[in-house]
């Protein structure tokens, strides 16, 4: 499974190199058409649902009202209700981003081995992930395209203070632990918390809801 998982991040970076002077609009939607139909780098990490589906060339993408948009890759079970606010859920992620040119993974949960855990609402946690998540049943697999609106914004229209936190490790999450992930870290800073950067790419994400709890 690892050694499949680096051959898609091989391919990915090889297929995404562009030159400097193309537009960054028209770059970025190019990588977020590739990466929308990668086959989910998650599936071959989630062991217990290894029977899921890994093309993801068939999936259809709904788009919601804020502007997110999810693709269901498993549903989960019906006969448990989504979660809502004032619960805690575990979920486990691959982040991925449509503004790297040199290939698209950030960080993953599962590689840790430290599922992300919040409580719905209380505002620590991106708006995009938290809609995507309450619209999810325990045990479902989901990829979602956050964009910037929805997930970090833009830091060059961000205050100075709150790009600080970016840069410390801290701020709305999920951000790479900078103490256990330090590459990672410095990845997802770089994309970021970056205030000289002139535009905000998407955020794509594998999300695995494990439960919640009260």
């Amino acid at each position: 499974a690892r050694a499949l998982l680096a051959t898609l991040l091989l391919s990915a970076a090889s297929a995404w190199q562009a030159p400097q002077a193309v537009n960054h609009q028209v770059s970025d939607n190019a990588r977020r058409s590739l990466l929308v139909n990668t086959p989910i780098f998650a599936i071959s990490s989630f062991a217990t649902v290894a029977n899921a589906a890994t093309d993801t060339s068939n999936l259809k993408f709904t788009t919601s009202s804020s502007g997110l948009q999810y693709a269901d890759v498993k549903e989960g079970s019906s006969s448990t209700p989504s979660p809502t606010d004032g619960q805690i859920v575990s979920i486990d992620y691959v982040m991925s981003t449509t503004g790297a040119r040199y290939g698209s993974k950030i960080y993953s949960t599962v590689d840790a081995g430290a599922p992300y855990r919040w409580k719905l609402g209380e505002g620590s946690t991106i708006p995009g992930l938290e809609e995507a998540v309450k619209g999810m049943s325990p045990g479902g697999i989901r990829r979602v395209i956050i964009p910037s609106k929805l997930a970090y914004q833009s830091a060059s229209a961000t205050p100075i203070s709150i790009i600080q936190e970016c840069e410390n490790g801290k701020g709305l999450g999920p951000i790479p632990p900078v103490e256990t992930a330090v590459g990672e870290f410095q990845r997802f800073k770089n994309i970021y918390c970056n205030p000289d950067r002139q535009y905000q790419p998407d955020l794509v994400m594998d999300v695995k809801l494990y439960g919640k709890r009260n």
